[in-house]
């Protein structure tokens, strides 16, 4: 013991566990430290993610701290010095039977029929700790089942064992108090507030920890049993986040996705719509073969007549106008391995740089990839300061809010908010600004410059000092996004700019939201990239190697590729699971679809832009697909297939080789590894991350572009791989032979490359000038929106709520409409009537309305080439 105290004295605390010697972590739980040792230690109450309140008492274990043993609750008894504990004795043994034949007096031993059957740590604990029998013979507490807390989660009263895990949950995790314990003694039980339902966006989450099955979810209740599931690990690209998932799944059909802790992420939670929006894959719209236009209808045909007629009139296009007349949209929803696969046909076959993920509510590319990045972890690390530039977290990138809420409540995280409108972290933060839409970049250029004697962009001098002293607190980190759809990203960019000039060692998190759309970024899908954060002037001669061509210049992003469709100049436009509605500038849009020569859709839905396609190809979708994601991060997690695409839907990367090879050309695949091989090989950014690395026991958390040294993820694998093999040239053939369209590169990936991206702002612009006779528009998302997502999963379609206008009480009584009447709104590009509600939170002179909800398309309103969008608001008649 000696020897153990002088190993530990610094590191940690030694102790005895049954008689086996173990090493503590200061301050560690008694709970944690002998899981950690191997002894597992029975309990319902406490979750290593919530703080422990000692509930259910199942943890008491015999011990002995130099005063004689006693029973102590293991989730609440810090480990001391020299502290023995005995988890078998017969006083600990005792008093788990007793603790558990108190718990199945009222429980009613539904277990054939309840969810959690199977599965069920009341159940394993009653066999391995429990009495075997009971002393009671009373009849059992019966209450009406289920009772619907909200219009996911359904509570059976009589099950639940009062462990507190779904109220603290709701609480202290999501912030969302709306279920709590009612009466008092005999009579507690887990309610709603009246008028109040459990309408959280993380109340899946306490279905999932729910030990006993008193919570169950409605899309899940009865579907299956635990030995009836197939599970496959994978990550959820609702959005951009990349929460890790277990998906679920019985006869080829997805049925449930659970939360996987991931330390870096998502720490097992997820958001609703992410939890059940798998729904969306089952759907009886989904799209299950080609289709063809012919006259004014979409007819079904093979897939060899489908992509013949596609690559007969894009060959016939390059001929006659070359590579520009071709461009290629959206990308987001796509896995890295599908993303490269079409960026190596536009860029490296077709030879168009017109090629773009984001669908003109994103950021630059060069922001995003070319600023230094900060991971999750990083941001919420205790003592820094976070400048949140961003849209409403809560609503776009949920379990993100989860993680930053839980930065400023418990690790001093200070959070300084600059937005038009509050958000859901607007309670949590330490200071906040609420700037004119459109002046973001001059109040933050204001607040990095101490500038805070006279108001800047509507906001008073208090603030701005307030915010500017917290700036000067630990290390700065900015979260940034498009707070307001209705506004472009240069206020915004010169935000972030003059932070990054003005505070040393600023690092950026992005808050773009789509699915995939940084590995898409990675992969080069925008105007002036190639793969691996490169420009396309730096990495030219690289790919010249590796491809058949290189595109000549700069192409066209979404807004301008749009346009130029609309002009006549762009006569093919491929349509990567886009939704052209979705769009800011619903005008331009039907342009551009009125424009183009020929429009091919790739969904799994016909939706209002594929509808109008000239030809739609069916594709797989989430948990139908192997592959790779990126997060907000820069994380690359794999993602796997659970179940099969319908019909003859094929994988976005298979669409792309076939075009290819009618086209002329080989992109040397044949499964998505191949991809990820040659991505890994070219891309400056993925160098050194192999399969074999992802694949490593290191890497179950993912692993952050670029990696500096892949040496200790090769060597935790079971079977080493050789650091000099990892980082080899290889093509994406099988055989690793090169073909005619794949030469090998001779430098290694690993240890070259050209230089990746670096961020270069642009000069400042000024705000522009404020029209009083309008109001300045915010429009920004609800989690529950019109998308595709949630309107074809049943489950969440019904939790889509309509938009109104709202303004502030001043505006609101200047116009003298009373509350609820309907005002006509219009904009330069159209108009519309809506009911008008005033809300203190908006400032003077702006407008509130929620973008792509069912009642009112807000993109008909954009116009996708200014600075800000000025609405005019008039009483109806």
């Amino acid at each position: 013991m000696a020897d153990l105290h002088a190993a530990t004295e610094v590191d940690g605390v030694p102790l005895t566990v049954n008689g086996t010697p173990i090493v503590a972590r200061k301050g560690e739980l008694l709970i944690e430290a002998a899981a950690r040792a191997g002894t597992y230690i029975p309990h319902f109450c406490y979750h290593p993610r919530m703080a422990p309140v000692g509930m259910c008492r199942m943890c008491i274990v015999e011990v002995d701290t130099g005063r004689g043993p006693a029973l102590q609750p293991a989730c609440m008894l810090e480990c001391t010095p020299d502290m023995v504990v005995d988890t078998e004795s017969e006083v600990t043994k005792k008093a788990q039977d007793g603790v558990l034949e108190f718990l199945l007096i009222n429980h009613p031993l539904d277990c054939p029929v309840c969810d959690k059957g199977g599965e069920c740590p009341l159940q394993d604990q009653t066999i391995a700790y429990g009495p075997g029998e009971s002393r009671f013979v009373e009849e059992k507490r019966h209450n009406e089942k289920p009772i619907p807390v909200s219009e996911l989660v359904l509570l059976d009263r009589e099950r639940c064992i009062l462990c507190d895990r779904c109220t603290r949950f709701a609480k202290d995790v999501a912030g969302d108090p709306l279920i709590h314990f009612v009466q008092r003694g005999s009579s507690t039980e887990v309610s709603t507030f009246p008028d109040h339902p459990f309408a959280s966006y993380f109340s899946g989450n306490t279905v999932q920890i729910c030990p006993v099955g008193a919570l169950t979810a409605s899309p899940y209740r009865f579907k299956a049993r635990p030995w009836d599931l197939d599970q496959v690990e994978s990550t959820c690209t609702t959005c951009a986040v990349g929460c890790r998932i277990a998906t679920q799944t019985s006869r080829n059909e997805i049925l449930r996705h659970q939360g996987v802790d991931s330390d870096p992420v998502n720490w097992g939670w997820l958001c609703d719509k992410g939890r059940f929006g798998f729904e969306a894959v089952h759907s009886d719209d989904r799209l299950t073969e080609p289709l063809v236009r012919r006259g004014e209808a979409l007819e079904p045909v093979r897939w060899s007549d489908a992509l013949g007629a596609v690559a007969g009139v894009v060959s016939q296009v390059l001929a006659e106008r070359g590579p520009t007349a071709i461009g290629v949209l959206g990308g987001a929803r796509l896995t890295n391995e599908d993303a490269y696969a079409w960026v190596k046909l536009a860029k490296g076959v077709l030879g168009t740089d017109n090629v773009d993920c984001q669908l003109g509510d994103g950021l630059p590319p060069e922001l995003v990839l070319g600023t230094p990045r900060a991971t999750i972890d990083e941001v919420c690390a205790p003592g820094g300061t976070v400048v949140l530039l961003a849209p409403d977290l809560k609503e776009e990138l949920p379990v993100l809010y989860l993680r930053l809420r839980a930065a400023a409540v418990e690790h001093g995280v200070r959070i300084v908010e600059v937005s038009s409108l509050p958000t859901g972290l607007s309670t949590y933060a330490a200071a906040r600004v609420a700037p004119r839409p459109g002046e973001i970049g001059e109040v933050v250029a204001a607040l990095v410059a101490g500038r805070t004697d006279r108001e800047v962009g509507g906001v008073a001098p208090e603030a701005l000092a307030a915010a500017a002293a917290l700036l000067t607190e630990g290390p700065v980190t900015v979260i940034a996004g498009r707070p307001s759809i209705a506004e472009s990203p240069v206020a915004i960019v010169d935000a972030v700019a003059a932070l990054l000039h003005g505070i040393p060692g600023t690092r950026v998190l992005s808050a773009l939201r789509r699915g995939n759309v940084h590995g898409a970024l990675d992969a080069g899908m925008a105007p002036g990239l190639l793969p691996g954060r490169v420009t396309l002037e730096v990495g030219r001669d690289r790919f010249a190697d590796a491809w058949p061509t290189v595109p000549a210049g700069r192409g066209l992003g979404a807004t301008d590729m749009l346009a130029a469709a609309a002009d006549g100049e762009l006569d093919v436009l491929f349509l990567l699971g886009v939704d052209l509605d979705d769009i800011p500038d619903r005008d331009l849009v039907a342009r551009a679809l009125a424009g183009a020569r020929l429009v091919v859709a790739l969904d799994q839905f016909a939706n209002g832009s594929s509808s109008r396609a000239d030809v739609i190809l069916p594709v797989a979708g989430a948990g139908e697909c192997d592959g790779t994601t990126t997060n907000l991060e820069g994380r690359v997690t794999q993602v796997a297939a659970a179940v099969t695409p319908p019909g003859t839907a094929q994988s976005d990367w298979i669409v792309a080789v076939e075009l290819a090879r009618l086209l002329g050309a080989d992109l040397g695949a044949t499964r998505p590894a191949d991809l990820w091989a040659e991505l890994e090989h070219v891309g400056a950014a993925h160098g050194g991350v192999t399969t074999e690395v992802l694949r490593s026991p290191l890497a179950v958390d993912g692993i952050v572009l670029p990696l500096a040294d892949p040496a200790p993820y090769l060597a935790a694998m079971a079977t080493p791989v050789s650091i000099s093999n990892a980082g080899a040239p290889v093509t994406a053939a099988t055989d690793a032979e090169t073909t005619d369209d794949d030469e090998a590169v001779d430098e290694p990936t690993t240890s070259s490359g050209p230089a990746l991206l670096v961020f270069d702002p642009p000069e400042a612009t000024p705000p522009t000038p404020v029209d009083s006779y309008s109001l300045r528009l915010v429009s920004g998302r609800q989690l529950y929106d019109d998308s595709i997502v949630v309107r074809r999963s049943p489950s969440l379609a019904g939790l889509r709520a309509d938009t109104v206008l709202r303004i502030n009480p001043y505006d609101f009584d200047r116009l003298g409409v009373g509350v609820g009447d309907e005002v006509r709104i219009s904009t330069n590009r159209g108009a519309a009537t809506i009911a008008c509600h005033p809300d203190g939170d908006v400032p003077r002179g702006a407008a509130s309305l929620r973008y792509a909800q069912p009642n009112l398309a807000v993109a008909a309103l954009l116009d996708a080439t200014l600075p800000v969008t000025d609405l005019r608001v008039e009483t109806v008649g």
